[in-house]
């Protein structure tokens, strides 16, 4: 039987394979990296000091590690099992229990914080399925299950600098701002989509001395004497094409698509 060509042009695979390989390799390096092993002293030490009550005895470093593992679908029981057989092979160093696992995985802060000044950063949000079961009963019945709902602000470099999560019902806008005052000491220019293009948003720009870099919308008025105003001036006279293109960067894809590179164990375990 001949062989059939093959339609169509053939498929070029453009990746950069050596920075493909590196970036699997710091990935497994990531998962895979008990450092509590080199800090445990020291951590523990720092934990207890002044602490009242039954002192600590397992260092946060071990419990984030186990996190890795559980956001990946190991049980709390398999997590012991990990730590038990590092523990056979290094010192025999005390096991924690499973039970003890799950509370202190639960109580782990989910924190990020800004590496420097003047930073440009983006603000984007993203919605996440609460589970993928029971779709064909959601559809038939009309089942309500609702959305996690991830607002993201981060620099040019990826780095994740502030975090809101909350249902479908958590208000976008309020959560940029909510960021934009509590990092302000940090930020030069904000990057945002035109979902942010209110009035709001622009004033507090205005207010505390951060460069506004929001896609306006095309058909938006400059009446008024408000900072979206002159903005909205500003777009009609230089023009989105020539000037403001420049400004508002389409950094918001990046900045999502970094953190779930880097951090999407965290929002597996909210």
């Amino acid at each position: 039987m001949s062989k059939k060509k093959r339609w169509g042009k053939k498929h070029k695979d453009k990746r950069n394979w050596k920075k493909e390989n590196e970036k699997l390799v710091k990935r497994g390096e990531f998962y895979i990296n008990p450092i509590f092993l080199e800090t445990w002293l020291d951590e523990i030490k720092e934990m207890n000091y002044r602490k009242v009550g039954q002192p600590y005895l397992y260092p946060n470093s071990m419990i984030e590690f186990l996190a890795m593992f559980y956001a990946k679908g190991f049980s709390y029981r398999e997590l012991k099992g990990i730590i038990l057989g590092l523990s056979k092979r290094l010192s025999n160093f005390p096991v924690i229990c499973f039970s003890q696992i799950r509370k202190r995985i639960k109580k782990l802060p989910l924190s990020f914080k800004a590496k420097s000044n003047n930073l440009d950063v983006g603000i984007d949000a993203t919605g996440n399925k609460v589970s993928n079961r029971g779709e064909w009963i959601r559809e038939k019945w009309k089942v309500r299950r609702g959305w996690i709902k991830v607002v993201i602000m981060g620099d040019t470099k990826g780095n994740i600098i502030d975090i809101r999560i909350g249902n479908e019902d958590l208000d976008e806008r309020a959560a940029g701002r909510g960021m934009l005052r509590k990092n302000k000491k940090h930020i030069k220019k904000t990057l945002m989509d035109g979902w942010h293009d209110c009035e709001d948003t622009f004033d507090l720009c205005n207010k505390l001395g951060i460069e506004p870099g929001i896609k306006i919308r095309e058909n938006a008025s400059e009446n008024g004497l408000g900072a979206r105003a002159k903005e909205v001036s500003l777009y009609k006279n230089i023009g989105y094409k020539n000037g403001l293109k420049k400004r508002v960067m389409a950094i918001a894809g990046l900045l999502l698509k970094a953190y779930f590179q880097q951090q999407k164990d965290c929002l597996e375990n909210v």
